[in-house]
């Protein structure tokens, strides 16, 4: 075979670094979709069977907040995993929120929902791909040359 059949032959195929952005561009946007899903599913129990009280701020931060709050049964509850949707929330603040009774440490902030969590879930798809697809068109070039 010769060497212009051999670049013909392996530009036609992804190689492995093409394969390898594939995968992993495909495996986030996985991923962020599952975590939506899940974050549907968590505002699905929490509603399912609602408490609401009032809970206070202990740490606040983009990602994680952690809050404590007593329920009707007077037991006081740190859930270890914060609270649900944090953003834009203030240490020491009191705020509402809506827990799973049966499962009290599964809290979110009162008003908001799984929606929230679309936009950073699509951003990071679109970030992905813009990386991504330039990547899968220049990989094959650059091993043809």
């Amino acid at each position: 075979m010769s060497e212009t059949s051999l670049r013909v032959a392996r530009s036609g195929s992804l190689g492995r670094g093409g394969l390898t952005v594939l995968v992993a561009a495909a495996a986030i946007s996985a991923l962020m979709v599952l975590l939506v899903l899940a974050a549907f599913r968590n505002d699905y129990l929490i509603s399912s069977d609602r408490g609401v009280t009032t809970a206070e701020v202990l740490s606040a931060g983009r990602l994680r907040s952690a809050v404590m709050y007593v329920t009707p049964d007077g037991v006081t509850h740190n859930p270890k995993v914060g609270v649900l949707y944090p953003t834009n929330l203030t240490a020491g603040q009191n705020i509402n929120v809506e827990y799973n009774r049966a499962d009290p440490d599964l809290v979110r902030v009162a008003g908001r929902d799984a929606t929230v969590a679309i936009i950073p879930a699509g951003s990071v798809i679109v970030v992905v791909w813009l990386i991504a697809l330039p990547l899968l068109w220049y990989l094959p070039r650059r091993r043809t040359n």
